[in-house]
């Protein structure tokens, strides 16, 4: 049976797949929303909020300490017991030409953010799982890029990659506690993403090899798949793209990627 859990914080809930994983689980369970579009972030809270149902939301920038140190404080208060890292930023192009605050932001959202989250929450969520016989969960949302190196999207993939790893480290030390953990591995998806990232996918428009997911798709299957897997990727064509970027050489892996991204410039 699925578990229902009794208080969410989703961080990016303010559209794609954070406001898709908002809409997915069941009103039983109340929600913290985080993001910095505030606009966006009421009007869904707005909405998700009717019949009753528990929403609160922190406006924060978790690309700053003081961002993530309110949301923790929020989630503290609030006693949650799934943690959501879906917040991400990614930038495409060479390194020495992205500015460099970008570049630095990459690292404190899609890095710096879920580890501190996790640490700051996870031994609360731990203590009451236990005090109530139950079980709590995270899921970190990861990439499918986070399987290779990508050249001109460099500091996205590798911030991916960390957080894969660490996911599955810290799934493992977690075992025998009362927590599901889980990397969710989504490939592309028609969210705000890649309009942020500065892809426009060149004259020729999106390349014909590129298949584009839904965001609610992505976040019921990482409800879904929370529990019964470590990591899930979504879809066969991404869930094979990973095995061959785990078993092909290296260089030709990174060299395929970045003729790959070239297009969507």
């Amino acid at each position: 049976m699925p578990v229902t859990y009794r208080s969410a914080l989703i961080t990016g809930a303010s559209s794609g797949i954070g406001a898709a994983f908002a809409r997915a689980l069941p009103r039983a369970t109340a929600l913290l929303l985080t993001g910095r579009d505030r606009e966006r972030l009421n009007a869904l809270a707005q909405e998700l909020g009717l019949n009753g149902r528990q929403v609160r939301t922190v406006i924060a920038d978790l690309a700053t300490a003081e961002g993530r140190q309110a949301v923790v404080g929020a989630a503290e208060i609030a006693r949650i017991d799934l943690l959501i890292n879906n917040a991400g930023v990614g930038r495409l192009g060479r390194v020495i030409d992205n500015p460099e605050p970008r570049e630095a932001e990459m690292v404190q959202v899609n890095v710096a953010a879920p580890v501190e989250l996790i640490r700051g929450l996870l031994p609360d969520m731990l203590r009451w799982a236990r005090e109530s016989n139950a079980r709590c969960g995270i899921i970190n949302v990861a990439s499918a890029a986070a399987f290779a190196p990508m050249p001109t999207f460099a500091t996205y993939a590798a911030s991916k990659t960390f957080l894969l790893n660490y996911t599955e480290a810290l799934a493992e030390e977690m075992s025998a506690e009362p927590v599901d953990i889980l990397a969710l591995c989504p490939g592309a998806t028609e969210t705000r993403f890649f309009e942020r990232a500065g892809a426009s996918f060149g004259s020729l428009g999106r390349p014909a090899m590129t298949v584009m997911h839904d965001a609610a798709r992505v976040a019921a299957e990482g409800l879904r798949e929370l529990g019964h897997a470590r990591v899930h990727v979504v879809g066969p064509t991404n869930y094979l793209a990973s095995l061959a970027m785990r078993l092909l050489p290296r260089r030709f892996v990174t060299a395929a990627a970045e003729t790959t991204l070239q297009k969507w410039k």
